[in-house]
């Protein structure tokens, strides 16, 4: 799978490419630090679509060109087009493709370097893992222009403890890789040059489960974290019992027993 997606400049504001089930999608306007402009929106939003309904993509990473990861909502866009109606619109599409992020039957994985602020901080906290080098930086920086950034609260805290967030939030301050480990924003800290090799472990890991697991697990996952406890686990009962019945758990069950590796059947 090879896409590009060029911009209204015609410039390819996002790179896709497939490699042994791993799709990495590229966010690609780095002289904008990979603002998510509407073309971007619209391309992530097509992309993560055709990837959902592609069995051969075992897991997508989602990566920024250049200096930075991705610095949020295109603000010069954002003043060019003053109308409620645009700016409704945009947040819209935003909130819809950080949703789509949830629903895909792929997990999804942040490659973060240099800088996610704002949306792009929450692009972070709403795809299912991270990976950060050592010298990225986080922020929800919204409020330093006027802003409280109510759409990135949602994803940031449901990811991070409440007063972490909140301190993020009313302050606009940056926080190193390390602090973003503690605070649970990323799963991963590594020196830079070990960025890709770190990004890769896991996509391996997850490459080399059963993709029939994998996909209700994450559905599962997301569907229980609304619910009430008992509800939770009425549900996790239920995926779980289902699972059973699936070829791919007998396989994987009558291997561990046999002590030898499962060879998955996707059923």
């Amino acid at each position: 799978m090879r896409a590009k997606v060029s911009s209204a400049v015609d410039q390819p504001a996002l790179l896709m490419r497939q490699s042994g089930g791993v799709v990495t999608l590229t966010l690609n306007r780095p002289a904008q630090f990979n603002s998510l402009s509407q073309s971007l929106l619209t391309a992530l939003e097509t992309a993560l679509d055709a990837i959902a309904a592609d069995e051969s993509a075992r897991v997508i990473v989602i990566a920024g060109a250049g200096k930075a990861f991705c610095a949020g909502h295109d603000l010069k866009e954002m003043r060019a087009n003053p109308a409620k109606e645009f700016q409704q619109s945009l947040f819209e599409q935003c909130s819809r493709m950080m949703m789509r992020l949830t629903e895909i039957p792929q997990p999804v994985i942040a490659r973060v370097h240099g800088i996610a602020t704002a949306a792009g901080c929450q692009l972070v906290a709403m795809c299912d893992l991270a990976v950060a080098s050592e010298s990225a930086r986080f922020a929800v920086s919204g409020i330093n222009v006027g802003l409280f950034c109510s759409t990135p609260s949602v994803g940031l805290a449901r990811n991070v403890g409440r007063k972490q967030a909140m301190e993020m939030l009313l302050t606009g301050d940056f926080i190193d890789a390390r602090s973003a480990l503690e605070h649970g924003l990323v799963n991963r800290v590594v020196p830079d040059d070990q960025l890709d090799a770190e990004v890769k472990k896991l996509t391996d890991a997850i490459v080399s489960k059963s993709p029939v697991a994998v996909k209700s697990g994450k559905q599962m996952f997301y569907r229980q974290l609304e619910l009430g406890l008992a509800e939770a686990y009425e549900l996790a009962t239920e995926v779980i019992a289902c699972d059973m019945m699936t070829e791919d758990a007998h396989e994987g069950i009558d291997a561990f027993i046999e002590k030898r590796p499962p060879e998955w059947r996707g059923q």
